[in-house]
């Protein structure tokens, strides 16, 4: 038992089911020897924020520069774009430095991505719309910070910025010039430096956070988030049958580890493989889940949003299928009433459906339109935003909930 490193017997423990809550009081224990960095250390993710962009964020708020950055922004869209200029010189040079793509990036990987995103698309936008963004409101701290931030008080336009994100990695030109990925995330982690900043002066989120000297949106509540969408939706296609070449999730799982780096996600942290990814996901996020009082509202909120569209079906239906793609328990935590009829077509029809578009099937499955007019729809919003407009720019706070 000598010879047993940390890693290993986390390893162990999260094949026995017996991983710990990944928590920041709690000792982490994920070695990066099977990350981007491969340098075999346990550095706890929970305690790292953004040393680069934290202080410049700071600064620009307590000197009330945020409105009129905000407005240079809207000019600047695709990652071939100048940088605006009236910048203050200081998030200028910041700019220069991070608005490039990794050292190790692999354009030919993300090109691959590209073109997989175009074949997922469907599933793509429904799992990270109905999976993914439902599973964020049981995720207790990603739940309360959205609640009690800016963000939190008018979920519409919270919810298309989320979608813009979305979109901007999933369009078949995110990374190159005439994309827009690179520039979403440099100003989603403009905000997220806001919000560390913002959000500690919240009385009302003093109120529900055990520590009170725990700032928001670590790098751990970063990779929380990349595990809910990345992969929780790797797994789902993969638990459907859905035919995946070893390049394509490879070239997918790639797309992903670029965008946590943008996101100011240190290279140790972050996954070299979907194995680790799977095996950190199950150590970190599945723990983690639980109800609060503000994730259910979340909950209640972004499903009437999506219930306003004509989806084809009943909000019955909604509400199962969400708890099918999330789990039962989850769909009680969130207080979505049942509709046994909707269950039953979801669970004979569902599975029929995919099989038939992937061509494993000859046979039209029974509810084909209604599935196909339903999976379309939340496409058509999550490519709308949420909205009736085609973008919706990501802007910096310069307060927290009212």
């Amino acid at each position: 038992m000598q010879n047993l490193s940390r890693r290993r017997v986390l390893t162990l423990g999260a094949a026995l089911g017996l991983a710990t809550v990944a928590d920041p009081a709690k000792a982490w224990a994920w070695s990066s020897a099977d990350s981007l960095a491969a340098t075999d250390t346990v550095t706890d993710p929970w305690s790292v924020w953004d040393d680069a962009t934290d202080p410049l964020v700071a600064s620009l708020l307590d000197n009330g520069q945020i409105p009129a950055v905000n407005t240079a922004f809207e000019s600047w869209i695709s990652n071939g774009d100048a940088l605006p200029a009236g910048l203050p010189a200081t998030l200028t040079a910041y700019l220069q430095q991070v608005n490039v793509l990794p050292s190790w990036a692999d354009r030919t990987k993300l090109a691959q991505a590209a073109q997989f995103n175009k074949r997922m698309s469907m599933y793509l936008f429904l799992l990270y719309g109905l999976g993914s963004g439902i599973m964020s409101t049981v995720i207790p701290r990603e739940a309360r910070n959205v609640y009690y931030s800016a963000g939190g008080a008018d979920m519409q336009s919270r919810a298309a910025k989320t979608f813009t994100y979305g979109y901007d990695l999933s369009a078949a030109d995110a990374f190159q010039p005439t994309g827009h990925f690179v520039v979403t995330s440099n100003k989603t982690r403009l905000t997220h430096a806001a919000v560390r900043h913002l959000l500690p002066q919240s009385p009302a989120w003093h109120g529900v956070t055990n520590d009170q000297d725990f700032r928001p949106i670590s790098n751990g509540d970063i990779l929380i988030t990349f595990h809910s969408l990345g992969t929780y939706v790797y797994g789902k296609l993969s638990s459907w049958g859905i035919r995946m070449s070893s390049a394509e999730q490879a070239a997918y799982l790639h797309q992903w580890q670029v965008a946590l780096h943008l996101l100011g996600v240190r290279d140790d942290f972050i996954p070299a493989s979907w194995a680790a990814a799977k095996q950190q996901s199950a150590y970190a996020l599945t723990p983690l889940l639980a109800p609060t009082p503000e994730g259910i509202d979340l909950a209640n909120v972004l499903l009437g949003l999506t219930a306003q569209i004509d989806l084809g079906v009943t909000r019955g239906f909604l509400n199962e299928f969400v708890r099918y793609v999330l789990s039962d328990k989850i769909g009680d935590w969130l207080r979505l009433p049942r509709d046994l009829i909707a269950r039953g077509l979801i669970e004979v029809g569902w599975p029929a459906y995919v099989a038939f578009r992937e061509g494993l099937s000859p046979i039209v499955p029974s509810g084909f339109s209604m599935f196909d007019q339903f999976v379309r729809a939340l496409a058509m919003l999550f490519l709308n935003n949420g909205t009736s407009a085609s973008y919706t720019p990501i802007t910096i706070p310069t307060g927290n909930r009212p």
